[in-house]
């Protein structure tokens, strides 16, 4: 149970991804002013905090996750000014700011990198980041067989005959946190932010900063691309979840302890099994770590019980927080992913030609899990449009896709793009209303319009209407900061209480009573004529 002050515990979090929020300008971009002027409509639903992906300088080879300047603002999106302003609006509606920290590795435009290009092997500047010769007699072989996320080989090599790492696009150097020049870059870069006035950050692949020194390789080089899933002898990959990480966080953290309020450290930490993610948030460390766990899990009642204790429990032991999370900006959006029904892992987008999902039973299903989600205790994030029930964009033609994984897989993955298209916020207005004009980085459906804001506010059962009742209704019985008790409702169903809740999902094709006499509070379809439970519905009731 938190104190008052640690507002992370149960807060709801909105993910904010600037390119795709709101267009103040009408370039076709998403930036810091129109996510200004939304900010209000962010209140109303009533989330707590708002966390924005990169609007860094960056060429945006990965969407900004390739920094050239972490002081600075891309002029894409505004600049330093905008940025203040936001900050300040959020402030002023009650809603705290968590931006987007990517230590892992930085753009090849960053200075640091065009100083080490221009420096001899061996120099301080390529210290910096992992530079190494190659094998081979004449050194043309990679220093080892690790591939990269994005696809292909996690080495380029320089016209001098030295390669380095880059486990993500051949723009996205490796740094090296051996180095105490780069820590020492990266306290300030926090100081810079926190003297802004942000709540924290989001620190992605807070688990790869440290690499293992002999840089051996690992398996067929493929075995480990995705992230640090921990073997059964219990030694991670050589590039994941290495035991270093754990004293920069410490470090960070006595960081924003010098500031007042509570200020928040995110991981983004692709690691397994739960017991290994929850050391990133023992308590001087990071506060919360995304359940990516969770997140991939279909919807099965049986496994989602599975992982719903598991997580929880190892969290317990650290006395942290369990966060909740159903999409984001890099998975396939959870309407979609739900009209799946063949058991297999579908997070990565999906083109034209390939199998679509079921798309009403996919909203059903996401309908029900998000009802299920905010009954749990502890913290929750809602990636911006699923409020509005958004499925993923599954026919988008190849020739406008962004994301570089398409290209690096030798167009083997579709990637991140499906899910980052423009939202929409008035059905009639150029964009939908991203924008002043019909202008949108990434094409949007012609079905958007029935999901606009302005056709959902104010109707009863609209999936917005629906969050914002779930969001009301958890702040008033304080479900973040409850605790969790299953109940048994039958093979097919997964109940628990929350406090003087009881949440309740059918699974099962055949309609299901609540037990005794309970009030319903809200419900993610209606119940049946006998007041039962249909399939793939949750509710929840007095308890």
């Amino acid at each position: 149970m938190g104190t008052p002050s640690e507002w992370w515990r149960s807060a709801v979090i909105y993910q904010i991804y600037p390119r795709s929020f709101a267009d103040s300008n009408g370039d076709g971009m998403g930036d810091l002013p129109g996510i200004t002027a939304r900010l209000t409509d962010l209140r109303e639903l009533g989330v707590d905090a708002v966390w924005l992906s990169p609007f860094y300088r960056s060429p945006q080879h990965d969407a900004g996750y390739d920094v050239a300047d972490y002081r600075a603002v891309d002029p894409r999106f505004g600049d330093l000014g905008d940025a203040d302003k936001m900050i300040a609006e959020a402030k002023s509606l009650g809603l705290r700011v968590l931006v987007d920290l990517v230590p892992n590795h930085t753009s090849s435009d960053h200075e640091w990198f065009r100083a080490a290009l221009a420096a001899a092997p061996g120099s301080p500047e390529r210290e910096r980041y992992i530079f190494r010769d190659g094998k081979g007699p004449d050194g043309s072989e990679p220093p080892n067989n690790w591939r990269s996320v994005f696809g292909g080989p996690a080495w380029e090599r320089l016209a001098d005959g030295q390669w380095y790492l880059h486990l993500f696009d051949v723009s996205q150097p490796d740094l090296n946190w051996d180095n105490p020049e780069v820590r020492a870059e990266f306290e300030s870069i926090l100081r810079f932010w926190l003297d802004r006035g942000v709540d924290g950050f989001r620190v992605d692949v807070a688990h790869g900063l440290v690499k293992d020194a002999q840089l051996a390789d690992y398996g067929t080089g493929e075995d480990a691309v995705l992230g640090g899933l921990t073997p059964d002898d219990g030694t991670p990959p050589p590039m994941w979840d290495q035991e270093g990480v754990h004293e920069i966080y410490r470090q960070w953290q006595a960081v924003l302890n010098a500031y007042e309020g509570d200020r928040i450290l995110v991981a983004e930490a692709w690691v397994q099994p739960a017991d290994q993610l929850a050391r990133y948030v023992r308590p001087d460390e990071m506060h919360q770590a995304f359940n990516f766990e969770y997140l991939v899990t279909n919807w099965e009642r049986d496994a989602l019980r599975a992982v719903i204790d598991r997580t929880s429990t190892a969290n317990a032991k650290v006395g942290a927080p369990t966060t909740w999370v159903l999409s984001n900006h890099d998975v396939m959006r959870h309407a979609s992913r739900f009209g799946f029904s063949d058991g297999k892992d579908h997070r990565n987008g999906i083109g034209a030609d390939e199998p679509q999902p079921d798309a009403p039973l996919g909203l059903r299903r996401a309908r029900a899990a998000t009802l299920q989600m905010l009954g749990l205790p502890g913290s929750a994030y809602v990636y911006q449009g699923e409020e509005l029930g958004l499925p993923e964009h599954t026919t988008m033609a190849d020739d406008v896709r962004e994301d570089p994984t398409w290209e690096r897989s030798g167009h083997t993955e579709r990637g991140r793009d499906g899910c980052r298209v423009p939202i929409p916020w008035e059905a009639d207005a150029p964009s939908y209303g991203f924008g002043p004009t019909d202008a949108s980085w990434l094409p949007q459906p012609a079905t958007w319009a029935e999901y606009a804001l302005d056709r959902q506010r104010d109707v009863p059962g609209s999936t917005y209407e629906l969050y914002r009742t779930a969001l009301r209704l958890r702040k008033q019985h304080d479900l973040g900061l409850g605790a969790l008790t299953w109940v048994d409702g039958g093979d097919d169903v997964l109940a628990f209480r929350n406090g003087d809740l009881l949440v309740w999902t059918n699974y099962g094709a055949t309609p299901t009573a609540l037990p005794g006499n309970k009030g319903v509070l809200v419900s993610s379809e209606p119940l049946d004529e006998d007041g039962r439970v249909p399939q793939d519905v949750t509710v929840w009731a007095r308890a």
